[in-house]
């Protein structure tokens, strides 16, 4: 911003009020920050670039967004703080002008088997409401149609003073819920094989349960050799039937072993709990292996997967019941509620119109309410969350987006961008952390970090226009206008994988061929049916390794070389050259400092408070006992190893007395995706969404299989960094893989060898294969809307 139009603007006709028009940031050292000091305009929309891992969401999300929720908490009473999450102040020196800040992240919806898009977006509620009130025949509260609540009903006497005596009353109670009782509100009901559980040929003592974690060297051992229910020296299958029955299906039963209150539970009803409730892609590796094996999921006959009672589907307005209105695709539910005319709750349907129509706006009318919110893609889940803001009527708010473009195709992009401008044009004040050119291209203003990723980046590199940006000679400048070409010849395939008949969603009976040995991209418009062909009928083949948009988990004390298992080698390696155990080397393990069990970082808890983290002062950060960093291999301790980066680390290994070929392969790959920079003690909750996708995929890439299927590998990736993808995928063609690419990015569809284009629309408007054949076929035909964008991109 020019010195001239801030003199304007503060001059003496200028209200005091309205001087405050800057957010100003200065010394801001979050993460990887150098002291950055920015001041960006408000009521405009400015796009924050730079490679991952240079410092936009540390500078965005880490330092203006939490400061400005932090401040919103303090207003709040000390008890009501009490229950919040408590949010340090972040590291910098000045914040002045800050607005009220609302996050719409990246973050996937929660994996809970009991969300929804309906239960995640309120439009649930509104409906439960709206049958509650009109629904016939009337059933009782919105609760009746709640899949999350039983029907309970009980009697019995109740002791109360009255009048300074005791008095016995009866009571009775009822509530009736939407919940079927078969499947509990799930949808989906599990048949477990026993035979999975337990070997019937052993005693509990001989090891019999096969269930992880049910040692009976630890508590689950202490519990069924305490329980006095059955002989822990006899072989299960000597068990009379009351005892086999207490082991497999007893429910939760208070037991006293050694004078300690305990609780059993039967095999069944514990794993019930602690594994299968949960969403089984949020369960470790080795516990989901043992889930696939020991449970079949089976869609639930009573309620035939609509998780409702048969009460709650039996009530119903105009014809439909609440389960075929959450079933219906929302484009058809926003007309069928457009057509409901009911003064009584005219409040109520104007809202819900409201909300319906916000998803079609946003593009997603092709998704279903009872679409459960864990089986959305990145994209599709920040969109969700963008509806409860887009009516919104207030103004002067700090909107915070990060890549809002993910999953989106280069045609929803403009209906995207069009939303950003009507949330700026509304008064709003929005920050957008982008790397699409033509998202960056409707910034008001352009922040530009770098120059590199890491320690090499943290810095302020440009401000201004994107025209300025243009000529500004930084990486993002000089990479803004480039365009991939077509391929001048593509490979020839040695062989072909069937598709036949899919039908997972909204896809119609599809049949498709996809070549082997090749590069092979699949793209369409988001909600086409792409992910729903590729996951629901190649994925879980022989051979394939497949890596999805989840994100990684992991927790501060989780690292690139813990999640990677780049750790183990290493410990090893150290171990063996010392003489000693493995576990000394693990900071979560033995050789932990004792002062702060190996975080490196002492936290103190000051209740509603901000938590203060301190450095150890027994071991300075470094999270290990002084008498493991006695221990050495090639001249280094394993708190220098670990403050090594993956560059400096891969010298190390790969060569001279420290050479360890299983830690060097593991480092070649992260190496391979562009992460040499990052350091190997690094916590995973401080890198960046495009370096977690990047360490996800160099997780995989060391899985025996012929196939590798990547499901939007650009997320989070810089201009500059697709190209380095590019190269990653030739070189696993070229090793003999065969690559299946679901993207949008039109990079790598001019990069492939052949495209399988899905459409023509969304939801029921999709599901079938429009265009099969080279990306040059493609832009020669234009029949397609990805045909139409990929010529345009290319210049053809």
């Amino acid at each position: 911003m020019s010195m001239a139009t801030r003199t304007e603007r503060l001059s003496p006709a200028v209200h005091a009020a309205d001087s405050h028009d800057l957010i100003r940031v200065h010394g801001a050292r979050e993460n990887n920050l150098k002291d950055v000091s920015v001041e960006l305009p408000k009521r405009r929309l400015t796009v924050f670039t730079g490679v991952s891992g240079s410092g936009k969401s540390s500078l965005v999300f880490a330092t203006i967004a939490a400061e400005s929720q932090r401040m919103i908490n303090e207003t709040y009473s000390a008890f009501v703080q009490g229950f919040m999450p408590t949010l340090a102040r972040p590291d910098v020196d000045v914040l002045d002008g800050l607005t009220t800040a609302i996050i719409v992240d990246q973050e996937r919806m929660g994996a809970d088997p009991r969300s929804t898009v309906g239960t995640a977006t309120d439009a649930n509620a509104m409906l439960r409401i709206l049958f509650s009130r009109l629904g016939k025949p009337y059933l009782g509260s919105p609760q009746a149609f709640s899949f999350n609540v039983a029907s309970v009903s009980g009697a019995g006497a109740v002791t109360l003073e009255k009048g300074g005596r005791q008095v016995k009353e009866r009571r009775s109670f009822s509530i009736t819920g939407g919940m079927c009782p078969r499947c509990e509100g799930r949808g989906k009901i599990n048949d477990i094989d026993l035979t999975a559980l337990y070997d019937e040929n052993k005693s509990l003592n001989e090891g019999a349960i096969t269930i992880p974690g049910y040692s009976m060297e630890g508590w689950y051992g202490r519990i069924f050799r305490g329980s006095g229910f059955f002989d822990p020296d006899k072989p299960i299958k000597k068990y009379t039937k009351k005892q086999l029955n207490d082991l497999v299906y007893k429910e939760p039963t208070k037991i006293k072993v050694e004078g300690i209150n305990l609780t059993y539970s039967g095999l069944v009803p514990a794993i019930q709990k602690s594994m299968l409730s949960k969403d089984i892609d949020s369960l470790q590796p080795h516990i989901r292996a043992f889930v696939e094996r020991a449970a079949t999921f089976t869609t639930c006959p009573e309620c035939d997967g609509t998780r409702l009672s048969a009460a709650a589907r039996s009530s119903k307005i105009g014809g439909a019941s609440i389960a075929d209105a959450c079933a219906m695709q929302i484009t058809d539910l926003a007309e069928w509620v457009k057509g409901l005319d009911e003064p009584s709750v005219a409040p109520l349907l104007a809202a819900l119109r409201h909300t319906l129509d916000s998803f079609v706006e946003i593009g997603l009318g092709y998704l279903s309410l009872d679409r459960p919110s864990g089986t959305l893609s990145g994209g599709e889940a920040q969109r969700t969350k963008m509806i409860r803001h887009l009516g919104s009527s207030l103004t002067d708010v700090t909107y915070v987006f990060d890549e809002p473009t993910i999953g989106l195709h280069p045609h929803d992009i403009q209906r995207m961008n069009d939303l950003l401008l009507q949330l700026r044009d509304k008064g709003n004040t929005v920050l957008v952390v982008e790397h699409k050119p033509e998202a960056i291209a409707i910034a008001d203003h352009v922040v530009d970090l770098g120059p590199h990723a890491g320690a090499a980046g943290g810095e302020v590199v440009f401000e201004g226009t994107v025209e300025g940006l243009r000529a500004s000679g930084t990486l993002t400048g000089r990479h803004l206008d480039d365009r991939a070409s077509l391929k001048p010849s593509v490979r020839t395939p040695s062989g072909a994988l069937e598709v036949r008949g899919a039908d997972t969603h909204n896809l119609r009976g599809v049949d498709v061929d996809i070549p082997l040995g090749v590069l092979v991209v699949v793209t369409g418009v988001a909600g086409s049916g792409k992910s729903s062909l590729i996951h629901g009928s190649v994925s879980g083949r022989d051979g394939v390794v497949s890596v999805g948009q989840g994100a990684i988990r992991g927790s501060r004390r989780s690292n690139p070389a813990t999640y990677t298992g780049l750790l183990e080698p290493i410990r090893k390696a150290f171990a063996k050259a010392n003489g000693v155990k493995p576990a000394l080397f693990s900071a979560n393990s033995e050789g932990a400092c004792p002062a702060c069990n190996g975080a490196g970082v002492i936290y103190t808890d000051l209740a509603m408070m901000a938590g203060v983290a301190a450095p150890c002062e027994v071991c300075e950060g470094k999270r290990f006992q002084a008498e493991v960093l006695e221990y050495t291999f090639g001249g280094r301790d394993i708190s220098e190893v670990l403050a090594m980066s993956v560059a400096e680390a891969g010298e190390f290994f790969g060569d001279g007395e420290a050479k360890t070929p299983a830690a060097h392969r593991i480092l070649t790959q992260l190496a391979d995706v562009g992460l040499g920079y990052l350091t190997l003690g690094q916590p995973l909750t401080t890198l960046s969404g495009g370096e977690r996708q990047r360490i996800k995929l160099a997780t995989h890439m060391g899985e025996k299989g012929g196939v590798y299927v990547l499901d939007e590998p650009t997320s989070g990736l810089h201009l500059a960094d697709v190209e380095q993808l590019l190269g990653l995928l030739d070189r696993l063609v070229d090793a003999g893989k065969s690559v299946i690419v679901i993207e949008h990015h039109q990079a790598v569809m001019a990069h492939a060898d052949w495209i399988i284009d899905l459409g023509p629309g969304a939801g029921h408007d999709g599901g079938s294969i429009v265009f099969e054949g080279t990306p040059a076929d493609l832009v020669a035909a234009r029949a397609t809307l990805t045909g139409e964008h990929l010529a345009a991109y290319v210049g053809g």
